[in-house]
């Protein structure tokens, strides 16, 4: 009677006659092997049996010219047959015309009447010049023949060997190769062993490693894995688990760093609700004393009440000002994903911002000079290119107090474009240059404001620039006044721009 197995002991006997990793390599690796010498000894032999066919179908069809030569010469053919020399015995000599009809046959009396142009060598001949079957039974003697058709100026010789032993000797393929490629299997079957116990011997330690990492036990720096991929890799592993403490240490930290950033964010969002309630203020409260003016004094004559009227219009509109430039910057702080882009031309968006900026530029005695006028197209956002340079053309046209502002392009390749908006005024003094695009920042807050400016101009051109991926940097020009350096990317991945 069998005995039965508690399933510890089944257990233990599936893991005794369980095949080893290595052993499962080396059985996947000789099942590759034979599988490849298979194909590569039946391709080989099919290439070199094809070979010898072509070879022997260039013999005939030289045999066939030379019959068609002594044809052409005006000798009988049957003349010729007899006296050539052949390059085989019982070879079978036919002449078939245009029609496809025999009209001479060395072997047969009797020529057959039915018609050759389907015969397969017949067909490739008069169609390309020459054709040949290798293995293939003639329907008038019964016999298995390899043909070879050549064409002539109006017939097709053929030539027919009978397929015999001595034949198919000749057809036959080299057998050397099969024994070469069996040696090398061999030897490719030996070196996959000795590799396959190698990589199994880098599993079965790291398997352990991995059952001491699930338990929980201290692991430190175990001796070294063979110095292959897999034992860098097993390496890599085990280093990795000693660091995990490490990891999580610095993982705290920049916790702690994301939530000082976190908090830095919302104080500065804090800072500037403080200066826009600030900015707001300032027309707000200007508006309310007009108002109140022309409400307590109706007995103002026209000029005065037109003039306080004139006050509250300037007011609105840097109120006007100061929202749109708001919204912007809120989108903008929204995220690059938050802004969309399309395909534009920056000649256009320029030439568009200098023709809405010249009524001004000419009422403050300044001349806009744009020298960009090739196309330059880009992937972009129109409105915050468009707001770049009206931000530009009105800040020089307001603070320059010079004559001129000139665009102009500096070089435009495949990847960038660069450009300079400069004028010929005062400049920056040195101290406020690397300020100036800081939001809210004033050099002279009574002349900004005289002027009707937010102090955000400067800042949506530097975050509007980032978007697309480039830079802008001011300095003051020798010959005096302030030249803003722009590079753009015609593309740019949104992700990577902070």
């Amino acid at each position: 009677m069998a005995a039965i197995l508690s399933p510890a002991q089944a257990s233990v006997m599936a893991s005794k006659y369980k095949i080893s990793f290595p052993g499962r390599i080396f059985a996947l690796l000789l099942f590759t092997i034979a599988i490849m010498v298979v194909c590569f000894m039946g391709f080989q032999y099919a290439r070199e049996k094809r070979y010898k066919a072509e070879r022997f179908d260039a013999e005939l069809q030289q045999y066939n010219h030379h019959l068609l030569d002594a044809i052409e010469s005006g000798r009988p053919l049957s003349e010729v047959v007899a006296a050539s020399h052949k390059p085989m015995p019982d070879m079978r000599i036919s002449v078939i015309d245009a029609s496809g009809a025999i009209v001479y046959d060395s072997s047969l009396e009797n020529l057959p009447r039915d018609n050759h142009l389907q015969r397969p060598e017949i067909a490739d001949a008069f169609h390309s010049g020459h054709g040949c079957s290798i293995s293939r039974q003639s329907a008038s003697t019964g016999t298995t023949y390899f043909y070879s058709a050549t064409k002539g100026s109006d017939i097709v010789i053929r030539s027919a060997v009978p397929y015999s032993v001595g034949l198919s000797d000749i057809l036959a393929a080299d057998h050397t190769f099969l024994w070469f490629m069996l040696t090398v299997a061999i030897i490719v079957s030996i070196l996959g062993y000795l590799a396959a116990r190698r990589i199994g011997q880098t599993i079965a330690r790291l398997n352990k490693f991995a059952l001491q990492a699930e338990s929980g036990e201290q692991i430190y720096n175990t001796e070294a894995f063979p110095h292959d991929e897999l034992g860098d890799i097993a390496g890599h592993i085990v280093r990795l688990y000693v660091k995990l403490q490490q990891s999580n240490a610095d993982r705290d930290q920049q916790h702690r760093i994301a939530l000082h950033q976190e908090q830095e964010k919302i104080r500065i969002k804090k800072e500037l609700t403080n200066n826009i309630n600030h900015e707001l203020k300032t027309p707000v409260a200007a508006m309310s004393v007009c108002l109140e003016t022309l409400e307590a004094h109706p007995d103002l004559t026209p000029a005065q009440r037109q003039e306080f009227l004139k006050r509250c219009a300037q007011n609105c509109a840097r109120l006007d000002s100061l929202l749109r430039d708001v919204s912007i910057i809120t989108r903008m702080d929204d995220g690059p994903m938050a802004i969309t882009r399309e395909p534009v031309d920056l000649a256009v968006i320029i030439k568009e911002a200098v023709s809405d900026c010249t009524l001004q530029a000419e009422k403050n005695g300044l001349k806009i000079i744009n020298r960009v006028e090739a196309s330059l197209p880009m992937e972009g956002n129109s409105a915050l290119l468009l707001s770049v340079f009206r931000n530009l053309i009105d800040n020089a046209t307001a603070y320059s107090g010079g004559s001129i502002v000139e665009i102009k392009l500096t070089m435009a390749t495949e990847q960038t474009i660069a450009l300079t908006v400069a004028d010929n005024g005062v400049g920056v003094p040195e101290e406020h240059l690397q300020r100036i695009f800081e939001r809210f920042y004033r050099i002279d807050k009574g002349r900004s404001r005289a002027a009707g400016g937010t102090g955000l101009g400067l800042s949506i051109v530097r975050n509007a620039i980032a978007m697309h991926g480039g830079s802008i940097a001011a300095e003051n020009r020798p010959s005096g006044g302030l030249m803003h350096r722009i590079t753009l990317q015609r593309r740019f991945d949104s992700s990577v721009v902070r």
